[in-house]
């Protein structure tokens, strides 16, 4: 039984060659989280190419044949359990046509590893990619400074590293950023200590992933409950049960809390919270229950239940960083499907504020579309109010989803600022 059963995600980032393949494989590998018939086969495969060794990066490009016959493969998910954590890992493309990708991938992570080769420091693609974690408020980013044995694990090497990304990243958004010097090739720093590197005195890579503090990434102050389905079972026992089910997106409700209904403004108490099979006294995120009133108050999908004294904004005109996932550039003021929470309106890009150049920070303004994996602050109109809060300070009621009616597919995913 796992004593902490918290699950983690993180994303990895990194340019082609940094090793990105072979940091996952010597994760998994040296922490035994792989089945000894897929390590056979490793073993074979790599000999056949004439490696010493287990080629580690066969672990994750077993879908490469795939990638061969043109199939892209967007974002790679892989699981695996140590005794004191779950963890999925969101395996992002590195190229910059694969932005999208890796916002996609980043957007629920706890955790970014950002690859950078020791020998060729901070480069664009680590600048696009700690820009990216910042916008999407990832709350930790792990700098992991790989080969360094190609650089005879030099300390000097690790600071030059580490100098460049602060200078960067001190105009970023992030809270907690960390360094490991490593190689993922001979595995020093990845799961076991280095014995090459004794003047690092920090944690190898699988420890701090084991240990990272991730409970105080939820919101636990503002209290939303998107409603996703009203439940009425008619049946024996139930025959007046109405009860407001969907996952709560942030904080804590408890029974007896007197809460408001958005966006009517109407507001009640909290008679009973019902889990899957017993009641409870209080449910938090990401918790999925449902939720029974003292009062009869018209209550449908995409309505949202909060705390009376704290309620999200309710607007038609939401401003937005918005990041183009489509191949046909944006239109201006056309419409589109808005998915917010549980609600879905129509909506319209009133403006197109300015684009950010990932690579520079620069700010361009003047421009008239946006074109796939372009980064821009856009104003959005609402057929009705959305309840939002802004993605800073709550990343499920801060984002949102653009679809185009037309062809059915999401153009576009948004923070709002």
């Amino acid at each position: 039984m796992l004593d902490n059963n918290q699950l983690l995600r993180f994303t990895t980032a990194g340019s082609v060659d940094d090793g990105k393949s072979t940091l996952i494989g010597r994760l998994l590998y040296d922490s035994k989280s792989i089945f000894e018939d897929q390590i056979e086969s490793i073993e074979k495969t790599s000999k056949q190419k004439g490696h010493e060794g287990v080629d580690l990066a066969l672990f994750t490009d077993g879908l490469r044949d795939e990638r061969e016959q043109g199939i892209t493969i967007d974002v790679a998910y892989r699981y695996f359990t140590t005794p004191k954590r779950k963890f999925i890992i969101a395996d992002t493309p590195g190229h910059i046509q694969y932005t999208r990708n890796m916002v996609t991938g980043a957007s629920t992570a706890n955790a970014a590893l950002i690859l950078v080769d020791a020998r060729h420091g901070v480069i664009e693609q680590t600048r696009r990619h700690a820009f990216i974690a910042s916008l999407l408020q990832i709350p930790h980013i792990i700098v992991c400074v790989n080969k360094m044995d190609l650089v005879d694990f030099s300390e000097e090497a690790y600071n030059k590293v580490l100098g460049q990304f602060e200078e960067f990243s001190s105009k970023l958004l992030v809270k907690d950023v960390r360094f490991i010097p490593m190689s993922a090739l001979l595995g020093d720093n990845v799961v076991n200590r280095s014995e090459n590197m004794s003047w690092y005195q920090g944690a190898p890579l699988l420890h701090t992933l084991e240990t990272m503090h991730i409970s105080s990434d939820v919101n636990k102050v503002d209290a939303r409950f998107p409603v996703q389905t009203v439940l009425r079972p008619q049946r024996e026992g139930f025959i007046d049960y109405r009860g407001y089910a969907g996952r709560i997106s942030s904080g804590v409700f408890r029974k007896g809390d007197e809460v408001t209904v958005m966006p009517s403004g109407f507001t009640s108490k909290i008679k009973t919270i019902d889990a899957f099979d017993k009641e409870l006294d209080e449910a938090f995120a990401p918790m999925s229950v449902s939720i029974t009133l003292e009062d009869d108050i018209d209550i449908s999908r995409g309505d949202m239940l909060v705390r009376s004294n704290n309620k999200p904004d309710a607007s038609q005109d939401i401003e937005v960083m918005l990041c183009w996932l489509n191949n046909a550039p944006s239109k201006p003021r056309a419409k589109y499907s808005i998915f917010h929470t549980s609600n879905q309106q129509k909506a319209m890009i009133k403006e197109l504020v300015y684009k950010i150049d990932i690579n520079t920070l620069q700010r361009k303004e003047d421009e008239a579309e946006l074109k796939m994996n372009e980064i821009a602050k856009v104003k959005i109109r609402t057929t009705k109010p959305l309840m939002t809060d802004s993605y800073r300070e709550n990343r499920t009621t801060g984002s949102i989803i653009l679809v185009d009616d037309a062809t059915n597919e999401t153009v576009a995913a948004g923070m709002i600022v």
